[in-house]
């Protein structure tokens, strides 16, 4: 019988994180947090096509996650993708291009925000369609398996997709065959505009692991270290063949379901929304960063000012990049 993780949600972590770790947590949280902050100027001055879902205040559970993986350990994702993109590694410039729908970005200009991936990365594509990246990691988990190899899938979904078809198949073949696959519920509260309570009885999604005989874990989705150290257990596990764990994140975004001003539907009180940005995950790990000694106040904003640079210079390269050749519309189409 397999052992469940503990279920306590980890508010602060226990247990000291090298400065390696903290200083590689908050670059990705910061690469995250500037990129998404310039996607939602961009949008509203009228200069994205498409739909935008940002990753505004959900950074720690990309990051946390991301720093625990190696470079041919493959993703899926989700609506909500460009912060799981860019943990991963893709680049701004690839990424801005895709968001501008130019013939220089990760998808040539085609895939737009919600379908963005880069195989080389290992990031196997964000998706439009709720819980859909669920079964593709499940079949990349299989492959490695098959042909002999140790990387191992990540599949990133809220606590919305859960409900969804595809998740529980998913769940239920990585677990009879114990694929090296780990789970990782990025728990905001609403699926769109929905709370969690009016869409399933359960408080906890990671309840529904153990219906698969599958281990979880509950940890603070805005605290980077909690969810790294969480990651690492899953993403050992998964690689010694041990099978597929759950992580449930419980986090928060920033702005609205899609784009920055949404549609202004009051589904959420702006004491909550103040509420969980009084934990703003890089302002906790700044702080203790400082604290502890890892960096000073100066390196810190160095690392902002660097990022902020690297974003100029890839909006700039964007801008000036083509258009896709209508000449080429039906390239990479294909019809069964």
């Amino acid at each position: 019988m397999v052992q469940r993780a503990p279920r306590k949600s980890a508010a602060k972590t226990t247990h000291p994180a090298s400065a390696q770790v903290i200083k590689d947590l908050h670059e990705r949280m910061v690469r995250i947090r500037l990129f998404e902050t310039e996607a939602g100027k961009l949008m509203e001055a009228g200069k994205l096509p498409g739909f935008l879902h940002l990753y505004v205040g959900q950074e720690a559970v990309a990051a946390g996650v991301m720093a625990a993986l190696r470079d041919d350990d493959q993703i899926t994702s989700t609506h909500r993708g460009h912060g799981h993109a860019v943990a991963k590694g893709v680049g701004f410039r690839e990424m801005y291009s895709e968001l501008y729908g130019r013939v220089t970005g990760a998808c040539l200009g085609r895939g737009g925000s919600m379908h963005i991936n880069d195989l080389t990365r290992g990031m196997l594509g964000a998706n439009g369609i709720v819980g859909a990246g669920v079964p593709i990691a499940v079949g990349a988990a299989f492959a490695a398996r098959y042909k002999g190899e140790d990387n191992i899938a990540v599949t990133f979904f809220g606590d919305g997709a859960t409900n969804i078809g595809a998740w529980h198949e998913g769940a239920n073949m990585a677990a009879i065959l114990d694929l090296p696959v780990v789970f990782v519920c990025e728990n905001n509260g609403y699926a769109e505009f929905t709370p969690q309570s009016a869409h399933m009885l359960i408080t906890d999604v990671a309840d529904r692991a153990a219906a698969y005989g599958m281990p979880s874990v509950i940890v603070d989705g805005m605290d980077a270290v909690a969810v790294h150290r969480a990651a690492t257990e899953a993403v050992e596990r998964a690689r010694s063949g041990a099978g597929p764990m759950m992580i449930e994140a419980k986090t928060y975004r920033f702005f609205d379901h899609q784009g920055v001003k949404g549609l202004r539907h009051p589904y959420r009180s702006d004491e909550e929304v103040a509420e969980w940005k009084s934990r703003d995950p890089i302002d906790l790990i700044e702080a203790r960063a400082v604290a502890d000694g890892t960096a000073t106040r100066a390196e810190l904003d160095e690392v902002w000012q660097r990022t902020r640079d690297e974003i100029a210079e890839a909006i700039a390269y964007a801008e000036a990049s083509p258009l896709p050749d209508p000449a080429d519309m039906l390239l990479n189409v294909y019809s069964g």
